[in-house]
């Protein structure tokens, strides 16, 4: 009986592998086509806002043509990269307008240097992908969310060539303290094959040096332990600021047409004042961070502008400046203190993308995929730091929490004491406070 149970089961596990391999195989292959052509246009997008000045003062003209590509293909009030995480809880559909909406407006924000980047259109165009394709192959609910964490990793994959945080970040993202495992086959070969893909057609990675690691001990694992706890709080405020613009954008502007011109105005008048180092998704002042050249303010500017932008209804995402974010607040905290500024700027990066996204092991692995390996043992205290002191906040108001008290309670919550009736095949989520 025992036996033939262990070879029922290793027949049906050869099955699911096959079946996964062929079906990630695919997604991959098509997201690693998709996001080659998406990430060659937000190239040649900033290449044009960069050498053209005037481009600036064409953001009202940029934003109306958003809005317009909004109402045609009836994405207004889409919800972004939350409707992709509710089609993992729930049975939310995934409308395949969404594709051509978030590629054309990322584009076009992108051409007029919106603070914004580019990996909210990817998890969004991965999961149309995955959504069409599961349709095809008449998929049942359960597979579909399988096979739209396969299409976020596949689009995140080839747009940033960091697999193994794409891998990571398709399972990890939906609830928090959960990993689906059962993806983990779909999204680890739709990650590298979208990968390779969009490397074939000449997409190449970000990677950055960090040009001194010292040696860790006692005494540094103050730096990590203090980068983790600003990463914390900044990443909460820069969260808050988002939701807070976006808010006061809806409140006090209820026609799109009026909200992404003020939007525009108000970008303008700051890159005219501060410069246009803050315009763009941000890796030029990753650049700069990692060289310890970046200003002190950096960081704050960054915030405003990002802010500024995409509550008004310009898109992108929200993680490239993120990053930004964190690699200047880490180089100002490593330039004040007098310790390596590059290696704190990568801690910085971490400490932001993990307390923004909530994604402990896909942050890890961002590290190594952009900074190298050599500097774990910093990245692992920082991440660590930054995640626990993060909270109930994020930039995903849909993704939830698995467990009862936000990261420091064990207690899963369909055994939760004050919800004794709750099924025990059925856990309780808590969502996010704001986003």
């Amino acid at each position: 009986m025992g036996k033939d149970i262990t070879e029922t089961a290793l027949v049906n596990n050869i099955k699911f592998f096959i079946r996964w391999a062929l079906i990630s195989g695919i997604m991959g292959v098509l997201c690693g086509l998709v996001g080659s052509a998406f990430g060659h246009g937000v190239h040649i997008a900033s290449d044009f806002f960069g050498a053209h000045d005037f481009m600036l003062y064409l953001m009202p003209v940029s934003g109306i043509l958003i809005v317009i590509v909004h109402k045609l293909l009836r994405q207004v009030g889409n919800k972004g990269t939350n409707v992709i995480l509710e089609s993992i809880h729930s049975s939310e559909r995934i409308k395949i307008t969404m594709l051509p909406t978030i590629f054309i407006s990322t584009i076009l924000s992108q051409f007029v240097g919106a603070s914004a980047g580019k990996e909210g259109a990817a998890l969004q165009i991965g999961s149309s992908i995955a959504n069409l394709v599961g349709d095809i192959l008449k998929l049942n609910e359960k597979d579909k969310k399988i096979i739209i964490m396969c299409g976020m990793s596949g689009c995140f994959g080839a747009i940033f060539g960091t697999p193994l945080a794409a891998t990571m970040f398709g399972m990890e993202v939906a609830v928090i303290g959960v990993s689906y495992y059962t993806a983990f086959i779909p999204c680890v070969f739709a990650a590298f094959i979208g990968a390779e893909v969009s490397h074939l057609f000449g997409l190449h990675a970000e990677t950055f040096t960090i040009l001194n690691i010292p040696e860790f001990q006692l005494e540094t694992l103050i730096f990590p332990v203090l980068i983790g706890i600003l990463g914390a709080i900044v990443s909460i405020c820069f969260c808050e600021l988002l939701h807070e613009a976006h808010k006061i954008y809806h409140h006090k502007f209820h026609n799109l047409y009026v909200r992404i011109i003020v939007a525009s105005v108000l970008f303008i008048a700051l890159t005219l004042v501060f410069g246009r180092d803050y315009c763009g998704a941000g890796f030029n002042l990753v650049e700069q961070a990692m060289h310890g050249e970046s200003r002190y303010e950096a960081f704050l500017l960054k915030m405003l502008f990002t802010a500024v932008a995409l509550g008004g209804g310009f898109k992108g995402g929200e993680i490239v400046p993120t990053l930004a974010i964190g690699a200047t607040l880490g180089s100002a905290f490593g330039n004040i203190i007098g310790f390596e500024p590059s290696l704190c700027a990568a801690c910085g990066v971490l400490a932001l993308f993990v307390g923004a996204t909530n994604c402990t092991v896909a942050t890890l692995f961002l590290g190594f995929e952009l900074f190298g390996f050599d500097a774990m043992p910093y990245f692992a205290v920082t991440v660590a730091i930054s995640f626990a002191l993060s909270g109930y906040y994020g930039l995903y108001s849909s993704q939830k929490f698995a467990h009862a008290t936000s990261k420091t309670e064990l207690k899963h919550l369909n055994h939760h004491p004050h919800h004794p009736h709750h099924s025990h095949h059925e856990p309780e989520h808590v969502k996010l406070k704001k986003a």
